[in-house]
């Protein structure tokens, strides 16, 4: 039997209906008293009060224990709701269920930046349950575990919103080519494809977008030996660009550098070491955050790799100082790469560097290629067109005359 503690009771409601600002500690407080004697009133207040101190928290282990708390409440929450289906009580079902994935999405973020993946994933296989499956998706990635990530790839795909589709089809075309289903992901990209084409034509999205999509799928096709398909995204692609270059964005649009910073991350996944359950990597294909110790251990490898370029800068090792400093680049991206302020003078030192390197190698034409490919799809980002027309005019004339 639970004993109330009625002096308790009262300070939490004076708290509550004082004329004062209560602090976000001292909500939790007094909606941990009310929500014993009043749950239904009080449990969703606990619920989002508890996530909102979190969100103040800079302590990652106060965070794992208010993440905890809250899904415990959320979880009761939905125990104890009645099971019925008459529509008033519709909105009300919506908010619960919409409670525990906030929750849970929290306690899984604080249990990846711990390091604890194994009980991390657990909560993501309760996340997926309760109608939330992207979480699993990208931890399953992580670990390299991309056929299972496939499978829920899909169904939020075919599921999904409209806004979220360039999200959702790029992340299972990443998934499944990591699979080694190549055919498969590039009919899913060849899907997204075909939709950013309308919305480009419909001004619904930025021509920016649909270059970004463009080069991306020629580099898919180009790594399983389909030249002629490849080809054929690249003249697209340049053809896009020389109306940007013409013309401009035929409208003006807010920051979309995370559709820059996903395809050029992806871009080098093949270049890293291979994802398992004991060595995890990002989720190639979608927007960090990843999971906190993920990212952590990807952007840790910098010191290692600006060593190794030391080194082979020294030794005049050009390929190899190329492609691992394409490796440092891909870090910056992930790191700052939407920020928007001084976003050109920040970046381009590291795509000037490429061209130039790549340059001082006369019969590499594919490493020239790629850098600059790399150097015009981010001048894109930063809105210099004409200059990047003129790099990927020059790397199509390359890839075309090997």
């Amino acid at each position: 039997m639970v004993t109330t503690d009625h002096d308790a009771v009262l300070r939490a409601r004076v708290l509550l209906m004082g004329s004062g600002r209560p602090s976000r500690a001292e909500l939790v407080g007094a909606y941990r008293v009310l929500a014993e004697v009043s749950p239904k009133v009080y449990v969703p207040k606990l619920v989002d009060a508890l996530l909102a101190l979190r969100h103040e928290s800079r302590d990652p282990k106060a965070d794992l224990m208010l993440a905890a708390e809250a899904s415990r409440a959320a979880r009761t929450m939905e125990a104890e709701a009645p099971n019925r289906a008459e529509q008033p009580h519709r909105t009300e079902r919506l908010q619960r269920a919409e409670r525990l994935r906030r929750a849970l999405d929290a306690y899984q973020a604080s249990l990846f930046a711990l390091g604890h993946r194994a009980e991390g994933r657990a909560i993501c296989e309760e996340l997926a349950e309760a109608g939330r499956s992207e979480p699993l998706a990208s931890v399953l990635a992580e670990e390299g575990r991309f056929r299972e990530a496939t499978e829920l790839d899909e169904e939020a795909a075919r599921n999904g919103s409209p806004e979220h589709s360039f999200w959702n089809m790029v992340r299972w075309a990443a998934n499944l080519e990591g699979a080694g289903l190549h055919d498969a992901a590039s009919a899913v990209f060849r899907e997204l494809l075909e939709e950013t084409r309308r919305e480009a034509a419909e001004q619904r999205t930025a021509l920016a977008i649909l270059t970004w999509g463009l080069v991306h799928f020629s580099r898919m096709r180009e790594a399983v030996g389909d030249e002629a398909s490849a080809a054929a995204a690249r003249r697209e692609a340049l053809s896009v660009l020389e109306e940007l270059a013409t013309t401009g964005e035929p409208k003006n649009w807010s920051c979309i550098l995370g559709w820059w910073r996903t395809l050029f991350v992806l871009s080098g996944r093949a270049a890293e070491p291979a994802a398992s359950p004991e060595s995890p990597m990002p989720p190639f294909g979608t927007e960090p955050p990843w999971s906190g110790d993920v990212r952590d251990g990807f952007l840790g490898m910098l010191p290692a790799l600006e060593a190794e370029a030391a080194r082979l800068r020294g030794a005049d090792r050009l390929p190899e100082l190329i492609d691992v400093r394409r490796r440092i680049g891909i870090r910056a991206a992930v790191r700052e790469g939407t920020h928007p302020y001084l976003f050109k003078d920040r970046f381009t030192p590291y795509f000037d560097e490429g061209v130039t390197l790549a340059r001082r190698l006369p019969h590499n034409h594919a490493r020239l290629a790629r850098a600059l490919t790399d150097r015009s799809m981010f001048l894109v980002a930063a809105r210099s067109f004409e200059p990047a027309h003129a790099d990927f005019a020059e790397a199509v004339t390359l890839l075309h005359d090997r």
